[in-house]
């Protein structure tokens, strides 16, 4: 092989990786993880945190609850505000915002003995253990979700909230008003959303 060939087999090496090198860069400026539903989510969790002000004392996650979409679709989302992630789990409502158990939430109430779901933004606090082990305590910020701590609302785990029950029933089962999560998923609701963080709930509708 002469020079000449062999500095044209190098120069056509060296440029075929720089162009391999470049290439990631391109494509991760061109495409983003996020969908269209996250960032809705994710600018929901940001204008409620600053809608609660000092109310919350942890602001890099919150619990967005979607009760605008069937309870067979996941409708919990945990948004991490400071790393852009959106994580998305089953949730069950309350009996009374579903008299007809059709696995959707017709309407949501505040009154004491309605077993009905709360809309509103709530103040995680802390662990317990109560009538469904392990719970996460909630206070209602809202006059919409004011009675929260005098009714027992809470966030627990149910069996009725597990995948399995969809495949059996086409929906989830539904809580006492509280926000029921499968017992695996549960777990990251007691590590990532408990400890003065907020919750919100409403009908969405972002699927």
């Amino acid at each position: 092989m002469t020079d000449r060939t062999s500095r044209r087999t190098l120069l056509k090496g060296a440029i075929a990786a720089g162009a391999g090198l470049a290439l990631p860069t391109r494509v991760f400026a061109s495409a983003s993880p996020l969908t269209p539903r996250d960032r809705a989510i994710l600018d929901i969790a940001k204008r409620e945190m600053d809608r609660a002000g000092n109310a919350i004392w942890r602001k890099d996650i919150a619990g967005i609850a979607d009760f605008g979409v069937h309870s067979a679709i996941p409708r919990f989302h945990f948004a991490n505000v400071e790393t852009g992630k959106v994580q998305s789990f089953l949730v069950s409502h309350g009996q009374g915002s579903d008299p007809e158990h059709d696995g959707w939430l017709n309407e949501f109430s505040n009154t004491p003995g309605s077993n009905a779901t709360s809309k509103g933004s709530y103040v995680t606090y802390e662990w317990y253990k109560g009538k469904y082990g392990t719970s996460v305590r909630l206070g209602g910020l809202d006059n919409t979700n004011s009675n929260a701590l005098p009714r027992y609302i809470v966030m627990h785990a149910a069996e009725y909230a597990r995948a399995t029950h969809i495949d059996k029933w086409g929906k989830l089962g539904r809580s006492n008003g509280c926000f029921a999560m499968s017992p695996e998923d549960f777990n990251q609701a007691l590590w990532h959303l408990s400890g003065g963080r907020l919750l919100y709930a409403d009908k969405l509708g972002l699927g």
